[in-house]
């Protein structure tokens, strides 16, 4: 499949000499943030961890720790984002998101749902490398109820794939009973549901609810369900519909209104750059009538904002 990213690899790349041009912009007074971004954006994750290899072997010194010390702020935190191999930085994220001061929920969400069963074995696997943790107790020991519960089934990373079409008639009706006919919610079946099956088998799924119900699966998931696992629940559902549209939704939100969610908006725009950032910038166009590179414009500022309108790619206006 090709890549819908707008990052791609660099032609004629020298790491070697990338890593000169680096260790130049950080010497002296004064660091030269636009020959940074505009290498960096330029060049392929893989290729940003030569870029490193080689800056070890030439300097003895680490690459991301050197920018570290010469940037500062959102500019900093894109920069090392984009330095950390797609993996790690997914495990980093999640790591930090239930370890750190209270639990960030929204990151969770946003991974646990929009990841396919075999990159979520992956994260499993490399946390566990990492950490020497278990992703699913620490996840389970920072979470309770039935988000807790639709977590743990999300990381079996086990969705079977394609359409069970035995079952597309028997999900709807279980769905519909769970919800709209019944007095009070009975969230399992949501979950069980919801959590085992494929993007296509749910699309069907939805379809098939929305001729029973006559609601859309998201409208009755916002009636019926409240808070944490409602956002999950929500996200589940957007991402079986579209990831690029649940994505573009996502950067909406993370600019929208006061103040801008600035940890959302790098993270999503450093983790599919290379994937979908295309499909991304498309489903925005047609979902928000403004582009996304406009909106990036207006909400940022200096070398922070230019480096994220290289992510982005181009405008769609």
């Amino acid at each position: 499949m090709a890549s819908r990213g707008t990052v791609k690899a660099a032609g004629g790349f020298n790491a070697s000499a990338d890593a000169e041009v680096l260790s130049k912009a950080m010497k002296g007074l004064g660091t030269d943030e636009d020959s940074i971004l505009q290498l960096l954006t330029a060049r392929s994750n893989a290729q940003r961890q030569e870029i490193k290899a080689a800056y070890k072997t030439l300097f003895g010194k680490d690459l991301i720790d050197d920018l570290k010390g010469e940037l500062g702020g959102n500019f900093e935190t894109l920069i090392v984002a984009l330095m950390t191999p797609p993996k790690e930085y997914d495990v980093t994220l999640l790591r930090n998101a239930i370890k750190g001061a209270g639990t960030d929920e929204k990151v969770l969400v946003e991974i646990l749902a929009s990841r396919s069963p075999q990159q979520v074995k992956e994260i499993v696997a490399a946390y566990k490398k990492e950490y020497d943790d278990d992703l699913e107790e620490d996840i389970g020991g920072d979470t309770s109820g039935h988000f807790k519960r639709l977590l743990v089934i999300l990381l079996q990373g086990n969705r079977p794939q394609g359409i069970q079409h035995g079952s597309l008639d028997a999900d709807a009706q279980a769905l519909f009973k769970a919800g709209e006919v019944k007095y009070g919610t009975d969230e399992q079946s949501f979950i069980t549901i919801l959590g085992n099956r494929s993007a296509e088998h749910l699309r069907k799924v939805f379809d098939a609810y929305m001729k029973l119900s006559g609601y859309e699966m998201e409208e009755s998931i916002k009636r019926e369900t409240s808070g944490n696992l409602r956002d999950l629940l929500l996200a589940v559902v957007k991402c079986a519909r579209s990831v690029p549209a649940y994505f573009a939704e996502t950067l909406y939100y993370s600019m929208k209104g006061m103040g801008t969610d600035d940890d959302t908006l790098i993270r999503v725009m450093v983790t599919r750059s290379e994937v979908d950032m295309l499909d991304i910038r498309a489903d925005f166009r047609r979902l928000f009538a403004c582009s996304l590179h406009s909106m990036i414009k207006g909400d940022t500022g200096g070398d922070y904002r230019k480096a994220l309108l290289m992510l982005c790619g181009g405008d769609d206006a």
